[in-house]
């Protein structure tokens, strides 16, 4: 399972070269396996057809008369015809033994041959024939160990098989009953075939190894050359996920180039376009469709100025008039006043984030952040004398590069909002954080906090609590959203972090100008 789970873990590519190169080394070993069962195979047939030679020689030679040190008599040689018999052997030279040594005896050397008559070996007819390292036409007998007496004395006459003798090694062993009951077992060893069975087993799994190490290097580069149009795809996938898809005009002109549908990645590919082709669709429509409500909040937003403007001065000429209105025409009047203000700073809002939807650029000029801080938590100070307002600035003065405008009304709305949606006794506290080429405003209350369900849309438009954010309180559900759009439009960032007894807003901006600013 923890291997089933690493593979699938694993790329594609690495993922089809190990399963190649596992199915190559399973196909390598049943062919190994095969090749050497059945090359033992015939190397212990010609071993055992060899053995039944050498036992019918051997008894032969044992019925004849022959005692060790004596030679066979090449005529009784089964595995000779008339016309290739050899001649009598003689006895050139003696073994380190002293025995005489005999030239013509015809036996693999290390052949084992032993006699047993009632249990008892007969030594003269017995031992080990030996070329004595001068080739297996010269022949030596060594004597038998009792080791290795007392092995072959289990053999009995019911065929062929193997067994070890000490000293010697493994041997395949048969026995054979002679016409006097005496048994004679002889035996040849397997020292050759099990060295070439070791010899071919090596072999083998050098050319297994070798093979599939070429094999996955091979199929290493082929699959990395068939994938690279899966892995255009993934690109081109990537890429799109960077794009900024939420708001604004998008370019989303990125398409696959691998779009033949004869083959799979063809065809993920062409899907893969076809989506995009329908996304890019459906954001211009989108863009569009802001486009015109943003024009037509702008041109509302133009349009009522005038008349909210005509609506105050009447209100307020009436007010100073000399002449004596009743009681709750007066009233009225104030109210007509008072709301027609309220509504005159909705527009006004509504009109300064259609222009930053737009993307009308703002000045650009050094601020000094300090003062405008010290002023933005002075003109709070005299609004909400009910709270405590703290400040924590550095020694140094702090300067960013923007609009000073625009970001007085930024720290003006982040206050106005701690001042709002908190109780009277809050302390708001009022910091500046240098960092590098960037500073950070910290705005810090001990209020009761965000609803963790409105967190998440604190920036949004017309975002109210169902408590604290009412109309009320003054608020319209812009203040944070100019907030978020004046610091973008700095190319800064602002972000909130609230639980129960604190509520932090930190706005970061640069503080420099850069070379060239891009669009927000």
């Amino acid at each position: 399972m923890v291997a089933s789970a690493r593979l699938r873990n694993r790329s594609l590519r690495s993922r089809l070269v190990l399963t190649t190169s596992a199915l190559l080394v399973a196909v390598a070993l049943v062919i190994g396996v095969v090749t050497t069962v059945a090359l033992y195979s015939s190397l212990m047939g010609q071993a055992r057809q060899r053995l039944s030679q050498t036992v019918d020689r051997t008894a032969q030679f044992s019925e004849g008369g022959g005692n060790r040190g004596d030679a066979p008599d090449p005529a009784l040689d089964p595995a000779l015809d008339p016309g290739r018999r050899r001649p009598p052997p003689t006895a050139p030279a003696t073994c380190s033994n002293g025995t005489p040594g005999f030239v013509g005896f015809g036996l693999v050397d290390g052949t084992v041959n032993a006699r047993f008559d009632d249990g008892q070996v007969l030594v003269r007819q017995s031992g080990v024939f030996d070329s004595n390292g001068s080739g297996q036409d010269f022949a030596c007998v060594r004597e038998l160990t009792a080791g290795q007496v007392a092995q072959l004395s289990t053999v009995d006459a019911d065929g062929a098989r193997r067994m070890d003798l000490p000293g010697l090694g493994e041997y395949l062993v048969q026995g054979q009953v002679l016409s006097d009951g005496s048994l004679q077992v002889s035996g040849l060893p397997l020292a050759d075939v099990n060295r070439t069975l070791l010899t071919v087993a090596g072999v083998e799994a050098a050319a297994v190894l070798g093979g599939v190490a070429l094999a996955a290097i091979a199929g290493s580069v082929l699959v990395r050359r068939d994938l690279l149009p899966l892995q255009r795809v993934a690109t081109t996938a990537a890429r799109v996920s960077e794009l900024e898809l939420d708001r604004g005009e998008v370019d989303l002109s990125l398409r696959v180039p691998d779009t033949d549908e004869g083959t799979e990645v063809g065809k993920v590919g062409a899907a893969l376009n076809r989506m995009l082709d329908n996304v890019g669709s459906a954001l211009e429509a989108r863009h569009a469709s802001e486009q015109r409500v943003r024009r037509f909040v702008a041109d509302a937003s133009h349009e009522l100025r005038t008349p909210l403007a005509a609506i105050r001065g009447y209100a307020e000429l009436t007010r100073r008039s000399g002449e004596q209105v009743p009681a709750d025409v007066r009233h009225a009047l104030g109210r007509v006043e008072s709301e027609a203000v309220r509504m005159t700073g909705l527009v006004e809002d509504l009109l300064l984030l259609a222009r930053l939807d737009s993307g009308r650029p703002l000045d650009r000029e050094p601020v000094d952040l300090t003062m405008t801080v010290l002023d933005a938590v002075s003109d709070a100070r005299v609004a909400g004398r009910d709270h405590t307002w703290r400040l924590d600035l550095p020694e140094e003065a702090v300067e960013v590069a923007g609009d000073p405008g625009r970001l007085h009304q930024v720290l003006t709305n982040l206050l106005a909002n701690a001042r709002t949606h908190t109780p009277p006794g809050t302390t708001v506290t009022v910091g500046i954080v240098p960092d590098g080429d960037r500073a950070h405003v910290d705005v810090v209350d001990d209020g009761p906090g965000i609803p963790t369900g409105l967190l998440p849309d604190v920036f949004e438009r017309f975002a109210r609590g169902d408590s604290s954010r009412s109309r009320a309180a003054g608020s319209t559900g812009l203040g944070l959203a100019i907030v978020q759009a004046v610091v973008t439009s700095h190319h800064g960032t602002v972000t909130v972090e609230s639980r129960p007894g604190r509520t932090a807003f930190r706005v970061t901006l640069p503080t420099t100008i850069p070379p060239t600013l891009p669009d927000p």
